[in-house]
């Protein structure tokens, strides 16, 4: 039923609950009013603030009707925390709905973020405050440093396809975008995790289950292509044993403004 929202969930789930309260404590979150997750996925932000904040009332808004519905089936306080299908360019909500808006690792994959952010800034009340975070895929993000540099040394096509291209994803470009926005009193700092592995397959299967852009790659590799690169990971890991533990460093960049008074 949640195939796509369940692979979502097996690749980048357990990120996304380390990274999340440390998004919502950079971001300033108040322990009360509504606050808006912006492209919520399979929920965890949202449980973190509501987690972190039990007096919130929070709403999680996604374009994927199978992530929203997958959001709710497993939402452990209904009373405090939604999920809807919206387009984050295009809000439904009045201006200054909300105190507060987040978005975890998303913002770099809307069309328009500039436009996406302008809705923020529009939904959050004067005062209020505009978050987000998104991986550091050049440098900091090391689960997928490792796979593309290996996937380029295996494959040189593969660069054009390296998520280092992505925008926002190099310090300073999300603190600018957010000054562009109109946002003020923009501040951005690394936000950092360490991801444990109990062996090798831990890392490595979550790639096949074809989610994000290192997922698509793998997809359409033929076996020997996989398996090449599947050998120059563990090369770059320097892992000899497979079933050994390990733990890789991850860093996002997170970013947070105050939406401007009117007037």
């Amino acid at each position: 039923m949640f195939g796509d929202a369940e692979a979502y969930e097996r690749f980048m789930g357990r990120w996304s609950r380390l990274l999340g309260p440390r998004l919502v404590k950079f971001a300033g979150v108040l322990d009360t009013g509504r606050v808006l997750d912006i492209g919520s996925g399979t929920g965890s932000l949202s449980f973190s603030i509501a987690e972190q904040k039990s007096r919130c009332q929070v709403l999680g808004i996604d374009r994927s009707n199978e992530y929203v519905e997958f959001a709710k089936s497993r939402n452990p306080v209904p009373d405090r925390v939604n999920f809807e299908a919206g387009d984050a360019r295009q809000l439904r909500f009045p201006d200054g709905t909300f105190q507060c808006c987040l978005s975890l690792l998303v913002f770099n994959f809307i069309p328009d973020f500039r436009k996406a952010l302008a809705e923020a800034r529009r939904v959050t009340r004067p005062g209020g405050c505009v978050s987000a975070a998104v991986w550091d895929y050049g440098a900091g993000m090391r689960m997928l440093r490792v796979f593309w540099d290996a996937a380029v040394k295996v494959d040189p096509a593969a660069e054009k396809l390296d998520e280092s291209h992505m925008p926002l994803c190099r310090a300073g470009e999300l603190e600018e975008l957010w000054k562009q926005g109109g946002l003020e009193d923009v501040s951005e700092r690394p936000l950092d995790i360490t991801m444990r592995f109990e062996s090798f397959a831990d890392y490595w299967d979550p790639f096949l289950v074809g989610q994000g852009p290192a997922g698509a790659y793998l997809r359409n590799a033929d076996s020997r292509r996989k398996e090449a690169l599947r050998e120059e990971v563990k090369r770059r890991l320097g892992i000899q044993r497979e079933n050994r533990r390990l733990r890789l460093q991850a860093r996002a960049w997170a970013v947070r403004g105050v939406a401007p008074k009117k007037g």
